[in-house]
């Protein structure tokens, strides 16, 4: 290709797949520093259009959860690629995972001396980025409790992290030690880490800070265009506990909090644990286990129901947990007797068979974390390089920006 003009050549580069990319890099010093250019990288998730869906579950055999890479294209499920646990994310005694946004998945979890870690991983380039989350309250009094949020930007390669502490059960309010009055609004501890930074803020915007009796839903956290949506429940306290099912979103450029009503019926008499947050394309979406509701973005805080699964047998149970990228939803069955799931899979033929319910999300390819060491752990505005487990050096190199 050396007759070829390196503007042609990067225009092809950026529709090739990122694996015959990373090996490129080994061929040619002039490839590799297009490569590994900011402006290549921003730009490339953008030309790509390879979409995978990324399926967590637990393995029967040795009861740990592992990572499949479906490519969705024309002959899934065929292509089915394990994917390696991160060694951050080996560290962990237990973990949850946050989102996925723009093609990196972020976990979180902590490690045998009770350290907070946000884990950002690329499995396209299989880097990965710790950031130790300050000022997590002892979850062992059960008052408070955490919920993340994290979001990549495309346009500038840069990635988010928003931490709200709250109170986690509200009987629990008149416990609060007098050193934090009820004036202060607790839930409303917000924090930010940008990695361009390399630190953890305030919010920019300070005036509308999701209120006290707000209780978040740390496993269902979807982002669309920018902002960030959390299943939430409003609770109030009087004689009685009356709580409301509702959706917490923030705008991840502005820093404000808004909130987005949900149908009545999903609002209200439906447990909070039964609903999970996605997306179809790029609309917000609701599901309830077999039925999926979705909100138009023509008409804001307002849901339709879109479609429910219905399978004769009544043996079996559906959950919707995901969509292709031609909207097809993937679902989860679970064939159950006497009350008890005795096996799982997915439709369509994955072939994945497992004891607890599949994670599933959407994902396409980038270049995001190249230009990161592996490894590499910010904290408290230093960054560090894991070189084996429980093993940090300094990292010499500057925090971006």
């Amino acid at each position: 290709m050396s007759s070829v003009p390196l503007e042609i050549q990067e225009e092809i580069m950026k529709r090739l797949p990122v694996r015959s990319l990373l090996q490129f890099r080994s061929l040619s010093k002039a490839w590799k520093s297009l490569i590994d250019s900011s402006d290549f990288i921003t730009h490339y998730y953008a030309s790509n259009q390879l979409q995978h869906l990324l399926v967590r579950y637990l393995d029967p055999v040795d009861s740990k959860h592992k990572f499949v890479s479906i490519v969705d294209d024309d002959t899934f499920p065929q292509q089915k690629v394990p994917l390696a646990i991160p060694m951050l994310v080996d560290m962990y005694h237990s973990y949850r995972i946050i989102g996925i946004s723009h093609g990196l998945l972020c976990l979180y979890g902590h490690d045998a001396v009770g350290s907070y870690m946000a884990v950002v991983w690329n499995p396209s380039v299989r880097k990965s980025v710790g950031v130790v989350v300050p000022n997590v309250p002892d979850m062992s009094q059960d008052i408070y409790e955490v919920a993340l949020g994290f979001w990549a930007c495309g346009e500038t390669s840069d990635l988010k992290i928003v931490k709200i502490t709250y109170i986690d059960i509200w009987t629990e309010m008149d416990s609060i030690p007098e050193s934090m009055p009820d004036t202060i609004p607790i839930p409303s501890q917000v924090e930010v880490f940008t990695l361009s930074t390399g630190a953890w803020r305030s919010p920019y915007s300070t005036t509308n800070l999701p209120r006290k009796s707000l209780q978040f839903d740390n496993y269902s956290q979807v982002v669309i265009d920018g902002s960030l949506y959390w299943l939430a429940m409003d609770c109030c306290t009087g004689e009685e506990l009356l709580t409301c099912n509702l959706i917490i979103s923030f705008d991840m450029i502005s820093e404000e909090f808004k909130q987005v009503s949900l149908p009545h019926s999903l609002a209200h008499r439906i447990y909070l644990g039964d609903l999970h947050l996605s997306k179809l394309r790029n609309s917000l979406v609701v599901l309830q286990q077999d039925v999926v509701w979705i909100m138009e973005d023509a008409v804001q805080n307002s849901f339709t129901k879109l479609y429910a699964i219905r399978i004769p047998d009544q043996s079996v149970r559906t959950t919707v947990v995901g969509f292709r990228k031609t909207g097809e939803p993937v679902i989860e069955y679970v064939a159950t007797m006497v009350g008890d799931s005795s096996s799982s899979n997915l439709f369509n033929n994955v072939e994945i068979s497992g004891m607890l319910s599949f994670y599933v999300y959407a994902y396409t390819e980038t270049l995001l974390l190249l230009d990161q060491p592996d490894s590499t752990i910010y904290n408290q505005g230093k960054r560090y390089i894991l070189q084996g487990l429980g093993n940090m050096h300094p990292d010499t190199g500057k925090v971006q920006g």
